[in-house]
């Protein structure tokens, strides 16, 4: 139930409610700072390459309000909508994403109240993230006020990969071309692989690092992990040949909605 402040101005209102989102990005960044810091002292291992967070405009809200069949009110955007305060976090290695998930989660003051995993299921387009939607207490001269913010997090991969899907999505108006699509999907599968070859190189590293013989005996011994090829196949049946007219006709197909 959401907690509307006392106030008939309407403005005051708004500007009283935003205060707490914010008010409540800035608790959860400080938290999420201090244990990647705890990570980096105990472990010698930096988890978080860096954070970003932001809040919703208020063109953003009535937008969502509207499409999602509410009336436009505040009470209305504090009980139905979960992502007004958004925190993004991008690790390195998907291992990372589940390791930071969890430590959120084990806040005694934060409560955790529903978790979209996009990167064990990921959406038809691709897109993978980890999502959770949460509680912080913002604590005011009244007492504490539980706060919603959503967390997302990714590695910086699948980073990259998002920025250019919602580029996509933003320019077409959520109308892009068939084989438009399609290739960002391929992207996708290169990105599922990139970070799995990633996380395969870091383990070796790791190893490497924890060995107690020497340096060219554990050289002598490595071998490189075997992972399916697969999603990256087409990329090197492309870059094989320097056919020209190959080329063309893959555009023209591209142009026409096929592959």
């Amino acid at each position: 139930m959401s907690v509307i402040p006392k106030t008939k101005d309407q403005v005051d209102q708004w500007r009283s409610v935003m205060f707490l989102y914010d008010s409540a990005l800035k608790k959860l960044n400080t938290k999420i700072e201090i244990l990647n810091n705890e990570f980096v002292n105990r472990y010698d291992h930096n988890p978080i390459e860096h954070i970003k967070s932001r809040l919703k405009t208020a063109d953003s809200i009535v937008k969502k309000l509207k499409k999602d069949g509410y009336e436009v009110t505040i009470e209305n955007m504090m009980d139905h909508l979960s992502d007004i305060a958004g925190i993004r976090i991008i690790c390195s290695f998907t291992s990372d994403i589940y390791q930071i998930a969890d430590m959120i989660a084990a806040q005694g003051d934060i409560t955790v109240l529903h978790v979209k995993d996009y990167i064990q299921n990921p959406k038809p387009n691709g897109y993978k993230s980890y999502h959770m939607v949460v509680t912080v207490p913002v604590y005011l001269a009244d007492g504490p006020v539980q706060t919603k913010v959503e967390i997302q997090i990714r590695s910086v991969a699948m980073d990259f990969w998002a920025s250019l899907e919602h580029k996509i999505a933003y320019k077409f108006e959520g109308n892009a071309p068939e084989g438009l699509l399609r290739e960002l999907k391929e992207c996708a599968d290169i990105v599922a692989y990139l970070d799995k070859k990633m996380l395969s190189i870091n383990e070796s590293v790791k190893e490497f690092a924890e060995k107690d013989s020497t340096r060219d005996e554990y050289l002598d011994d490595y071998t490189s992990p075997v992972l399916d090829l697969e999603p990256i196949s087409y990329i090197i049946e492309d870059s094989g040949s320097n056919n020209t007219d190959g080329k063309e006709k893959k555009k023209k197909r591209w142009k026409a909605g096929g592959r």
